[in-house]
Protein backbone atom coordinates (compact mmCIF):
# COMPACT_ATOMS: atom_id res chain seq x y z
CA UNK A 1 0.00 0.00 0.00
CA UNK A 2 1.47 3.19 -0.98
CA UNK A 3 1.57 5.56 1.90
CA UNK A 4 4.17 7.54 1.08
CA UNK A 5 3.74 11.82 1.25
CA UNK A 6 7.39 12.49 1.12
CA UNK A 7 7.24 15.59 -1.12
CA UNK A 8 3.77 16.92 -0.77
CA UNK A 9 2.59 20.00 1.74
CA UNK A 10 -0.04 20.07 4.31
CA UNK A 11 -2.23 22.18 6.00
CA UNK A 12 -3.81 21.10 9.01
CA UNK A 13 -5.85 23.63 10.94
CA UNK A 14 -6.88 23.59 14.27
CA UNK A 15 -3.87 22.21 14.99
CA UNK A 16 -3.12 23.18 18.44
CA UNK A 17 -4.36 20.37 20.16
CA UNK A 18 -6.90 17.28 19.49
CA UNK A 19 -7.88 15.66 16.47
CA UNK A 20 -6.21 18.48 14.44
CA UNK A 21 -2.94 17.95 16.00
CA UNK A 22 -2.84 14.63 16.09
CA UNK A 23 -3.45 14.64 12.01
CA UNK A 24 -0.54 17.28 12.18
CA UNK A 25 1.85 13.95 13.51
CA UNK A 26 0.73 11.32 11.25
CA UNK A 27 1.06 13.49 8.03
CA UNK A 28 4.48 13.93 9.02
CA UNK A 29 4.95 10.45 10.12
CA UNK A 30 4.49 9.58 6.33
CA UNK A 31 7.13 12.13 5.25
CA UNK A 32 4.69 15.27 4.01
CA UNK A 33 6.16 18.92 5.11
CA UNK A 34 3.28 20.14 7.32
CA UNK A 35 2.29 23.68 7.99
CA UNK A 36 -0.05 23.41 11.17
CA UNK A 37 -2.64 26.48 11.51
CA UNK A 38 -4.29 27.98 15.06
CA UNK A 39 -4.52 30.47 16.81
CA UNK A 40 -1.68 30.05 19.96
CA UNK A 41 1.50 30.47 18.00
CA UNK A 42 3.53 29.19 21.32
CA UNK A 43 1.64 26.25 20.98
CA UNK A 44 1.91 25.59 17.03
CA UNK A 45 5.85 26.59 17.36
CA UNK A 46 6.40 23.60 19.90
CA UNK A 47 4.45 21.24 17.95
CA UNK A 48 6.73 21.96 14.70
CA UNK A 49 9.81 21.01 17.10
CA UNK A 50 7.73 18.04 17.97
CA UNK A 51 6.43 16.78 14.18
CA UNK A 52 8.50 13.70 13.01
CA UNK A 53 11.25 14.46 10.43
CA UNK A 54 11.62 11.08 8.40
CA UNK A 55 14.24 12.61 5.71
CA UNK A 56 16.36 15.77 5.73
CA UNK A 57 14.54 17.58 3.40
CA UNK A 58 11.26 17.59 5.50
CA UNK A 59 10.27 20.83 6.84
CA UNK A 60 7.54 22.30 9.05
CA UNK A 61 6.20 25.54 9.92
CA UNK A 62 3.26 27.34 11.53
CA UNK A 63 0.47 29.93 10.59
CA UNK A 64 -0.79 32.16 13.52
CA UNK A 65 -5.00 32.69 12.36
CA UNK A 66 -8.78 32.56 13.83
CA UNK A 67 -11.04 30.91 11.57
CA UNK A 68 -13.84 33.40 12.18
CA UNK A 69 -11.77 36.00 10.17
CA UNK A 70 -12.03 34.81 7.21
CA UNK A 71 -10.07 38.05 5.07
CA UNK A 72 -7.10 37.45 7.32
CA UNK A 73 -7.32 33.93 6.73
CA UNK A 74 -7.15 34.12 3.29
CA UNK A 75 -4.81 36.48 3.14
CA UNK A 76 -2.07 34.31 5.63
CA UNK A 77 -2.73 31.02 3.33
CA UNK A 78 -2.27 33.36 0.13
CA UNK A 79 1.10 34.41 1.40
CA UNK A 80 1.68 30.67 2.70
CA UNK A 81 1.14 29.83 -1.38
CA UNK A 82 4.04 31.95 -2.52
CA UNK A 83 6.50 29.73 -1.65
CA UNK A 84 4.79 26.15 -2.85
CA UNK A 85 1.46 24.60 -3.21
CA UNK A 86 -0.86 23.07 -0.84
CA UNK A 87 -1.07 19.77 -1.75
CA UNK A 88 -2.92 18.16 1.10
CA UNK A 89 -5.52 20.80 3.26
CA UNK A 90 -7.45 19.75 6.30
CA UNK A 91 -10.07 21.52 7.55
CA UNK A 92 -10.79 21.51 11.33
CA UNK A 93 -12.08 23.96 13.54
CA UNK A 94 -13.70 23.55 17.25
CA UNK A 95 -17.40 22.88 17.53
CA UNK A 96 -19.88 25.27 18.20
CA UNK A 97 -21.10 25.67 22.17
CA UNK A 98 -23.64 22.95 22.68
CA UNK A 99 -27.32 24.06 23.10
CA UNK A 100 -30.97 23.52 21.23
CA UNK A 101 -31.49 24.23 17.71
CA UNK A 102 -35.02 26.40 18.61
CA UNK A 103 -33.24 28.38 21.00
CA UNK A 104 -30.47 29.52 19.00
CA UNK A 105 -30.14 33.23 17.66
CA UNK A 106 -29.17 34.50 13.99
CA UNK A 107 -25.92 35.52 15.66
CA UNK A 108 -24.73 32.10 16.79
CA UNK A 109 -25.71 30.40 13.42
CA UNK A 110 -23.85 32.61 11.19
CA UNK A 111 -20.21 32.37 13.48
CA UNK A 112 -20.55 28.99 13.48
CA UNK A 113 -21.10 29.07 9.33
CA UNK A 114 -18.10 31.43 9.25
CA UNK A 115 -16.12 29.56 11.22
CA UNK A 116 -16.57 26.30 9.32
CA UNK A 117 -18.02 26.13 5.65
CA UNK A 118 -17.06 30.21 4.99
CA UNK A 119 -13.21 29.43 6.44
CA UNK A 120 -13.11 25.90 4.72
CA UNK A 121 -14.03 27.30 1.36
CA UNK A 122 -11.55 29.95 1.44
CA UNK A 123 -9.24 27.99 2.31
CA UNK A 124 -10.26 25.93 -0.39
CA UNK A 125 -10.64 28.54 -2.74
CA UNK A 126 -6.64 29.42 -2.13
CA UNK A 127 -5.53 26.40 -2.30
CA UNK A 128 -7.41 24.46 -5.19
CA UNK A 129 -5.14 26.66 -8.30
CA UNK A 130 -1.96 25.20 -6.69
CA UNK A 131 -3.53 21.68 -6.57
CA UNK A 132 -4.80 21.73 -10.34
CA UNK A 133 -1.05 22.55 -11.36
CA UNK A 134 0.17 19.68 -9.57
CA UNK A 135 -2.95 17.39 -11.17
CA UNK A 136 -3.02 16.10 -7.13
CA UNK A 137 -5.00 17.47 -4.09
CA UNK A 138 -6.50 16.15 -0.93
CA UNK A 139 -9.03 18.02 0.84
CA UNK A 140 -10.34 16.73 4.23
CA UNK A 141 -13.06 17.67 6.59
CA UNK A 142 -12.76 16.87 9.96
CA UNK A 143 -16.64 17.18 10.84
CA UNK A 144 -18.91 14.91 12.77
CA UNK A 145 -21.33 11.99 12.79
CA UNK A 146 -24.05 14.30 13.59
CA UNK A 147 -24.46 14.74 9.51
CA UNK A 148 -25.74 10.98 9.13
CA UNK A 149 -27.53 10.82 12.64
CA UNK A 150 -28.16 14.73 14.43
CA UNK A 151 -26.57 14.59 18.11
CA UNK A 152 -29.00 15.91 20.97
CA UNK A 153 -28.03 18.78 22.69
CA UNK A 154 -25.84 20.60 19.54
CA UNK A 155 -27.82 22.04 17.09
CA UNK A 156 -26.18 24.99 15.44
CA UNK A 157 -22.98 22.03 15.57
CA UNK A 158 -25.70 19.79 13.75
CA UNK A 159 -26.63 22.31 11.04
CA UNK A 160 -23.33 23.69 10.67
CA UNK A 161 -21.61 20.42 10.32
CA UNK A 162 -24.39 19.50 7.20
CA UNK A 163 -23.88 22.43 5.55
CA UNK A 164 -20.30 21.55 5.33
CA UNK A 165 -21.33 18.04 4.62
CA UNK A 166 -22.87 19.12 1.56
CA UNK A 167 -20.54 21.56 0.23
CA UNK A 168 -17.85 18.61 0.65
CA UNK A 169 -20.02 15.97 -1.73
CA UNK A 170 -20.63 19.41 -4.75
CA UNK A 171 -16.90 19.93 -4.38
CA UNK A 172 -15.82 16.78 -4.60
CA UNK A 173 -17.68 15.90 -8.02
CA UNK A 174 -16.35 19.46 -9.56
CA UNK A 175 -12.78 19.03 -8.45
CA UNK A 176 -12.47 15.48 -9.62
CA UNK A 177 -11.47 15.68 -12.57
CA UNK A 178 -8.49 17.51 -12.01
CA UNK A 179 -7.18 14.57 -9.35
CA UNK A 180 -8.71 16.03 -6.78
CA UNK A 181 -10.10 14.14 -4.06
CA UNK A 182 -12.33 15.57 -1.10
CA UNK A 183 -13.74 13.84 1.73
CA UNK A 184 -14.94 13.77 5.01
CA UNK A 185 -13.95 12.55 8.86
CA UNK A 186 -16.79 11.59 10.88
CA UNK A 187 -15.29 11.59 14.65
CA UNK A 188 -17.22 10.04 17.28
CA UNK A 189 -17.14 10.70 20.92
CA UNK A 190 -13.02 11.55 21.16
CA UNK A 191 -11.39 12.71 23.75
CA UNK A 192 -10.72 16.42 23.17
CA UNK A 193 -11.81 19.59 24.73
CA UNK A 194 -15.23 19.59 22.93
CA UNK A 195 -16.45 16.19 24.09
CA UNK A 196 -15.62 17.59 27.76
CA UNK A 197 -17.61 20.24 26.73
CA UNK A 198 -20.37 18.33 25.86
CA UNK A 199 -19.85 15.51 28.42
CA UNK A 200 -20.31 19.19 31.30
CA UNK A 201 -23.30 20.46 29.07
CA UNK A 202 -25.56 17.03 29.79
CA UNK A 203 -23.66 16.81 33.25
CA UNK A 204 -25.05 20.10 34.02
CA UNK A 205 -28.55 19.94 32.31
CA UNK A 206 -29.35 15.97 33.71
CA UNK A 207 -27.93 16.61 37.20
CA UNK A 208 -25.76 13.62 37.21
CA UNK A 209 -22.28 13.88 37.45
CA UNK A 210 -19.75 13.99 34.56
CA UNK A 211 -18.61 11.03 34.79
CA UNK A 212 -21.69 9.23 35.00
CA UNK A 213 -22.51 11.25 31.23
CA UNK A 214 -19.19 9.58 30.36
CA UNK A 215 -20.06 6.34 31.27
CA UNK A 216 -23.23 6.26 29.81
CA UNK A 217 -22.00 7.60 26.39
CA UNK A 218 -19.20 4.58 26.64
CA UNK A 219 -22.01 2.32 26.74
CA UNK A 220 -23.68 3.55 23.39
CA UNK A 221 -20.27 2.67 21.62
CA UNK A 222 -19.86 -0.73 20.52
CA UNK A 223 -15.87 -0.68 21.22
CA UNK A 224 -17.23 0.22 24.53
CA UNK A 225 -14.71 3.54 24.69
CA UNK A 226 -13.96 6.70 23.40
CA UNK A 227 -11.65 7.46 20.31
CA UNK A 228 -7.68 8.46 21.30
CA UNK A 229 -7.50 11.58 18.99
CA UNK A 230 -4.51 9.35 17.00
CA UNK A 231 -7.30 6.71 15.82
CA UNK A 232 -9.04 9.91 13.96
CA UNK A 233 -6.38 11.03 12.75
CA UNK A 234 -4.91 7.36 11.02
CA UNK A 235 -8.47 7.97 8.83
CA UNK A 236 -7.05 11.31 7.75
CA UNK A 237 -3.83 10.43 6.87
CA UNK A 238 -4.90 6.90 4.84
CA UNK A 239 -7.21 9.61 2.93
CA UNK A 240 -4.46 12.19 2.16
CA UNK A 241 -2.14 9.36 0.53
CA UNK A 242 -1.63 7.79 -2.84
CA UNK A 243 -3.56 4.55 -1.52
CA UNK A 244 -6.87 7.00 -1.59
CA UNK A 245 -6.64 8.33 -4.77
CA UNK A 246 -10.10 6.35 -5.76
CA UNK A 247 -12.16 7.78 -2.71
CA UNK A 248 -13.82 11.03 -3.45
CA UNK A 249 -16.94 12.71 -2.17
CA UNK A 250 -17.07 10.22 1.03
CA UNK A 251 -18.17 10.30 4.85
CA UNK A 252 -16.00 8.75 6.88
CA UNK A 253 -17.42 7.66 10.23
CA UNK A 254 -14.72 6.76 13.11
CA UNK A 255 -16.88 6.32 15.86
CA UNK A 256 -16.80 2.87 16.86
CA UNK A 257 -19.59 1.30 15.53
CA UNK A 258 -21.77 3.96 17.76
CA UNK A 259 -24.30 4.58 14.71
CA UNK A 260 -26.53 2.72 13.87
CA UNK A 261 -27.72 3.68 10.25
CA UNK A 262 -25.49 2.49 6.78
Amino acid sequence: MQLDLSGRHALVCGASQGIGRASAIELAALGANVTVLARRAEVLEALVQALPRIHPAQQHDFIVADAGDTDALRARVEKLITTGPVHILVNNSGGPPPGSAVDATTAEFLDAYRKHLLANHVLAQVVIPGMREAGWGRIINIISTSVKEPIPGIGVSNVTRGAVASWAKTLAGELAPFGITVNNVLPGSTHTPRIDQIIAARAQKSGRSAQEVQQAMATEIPLGRFADPAETAAAVAFLASPAASYITGVNLPVDGGRMRSL
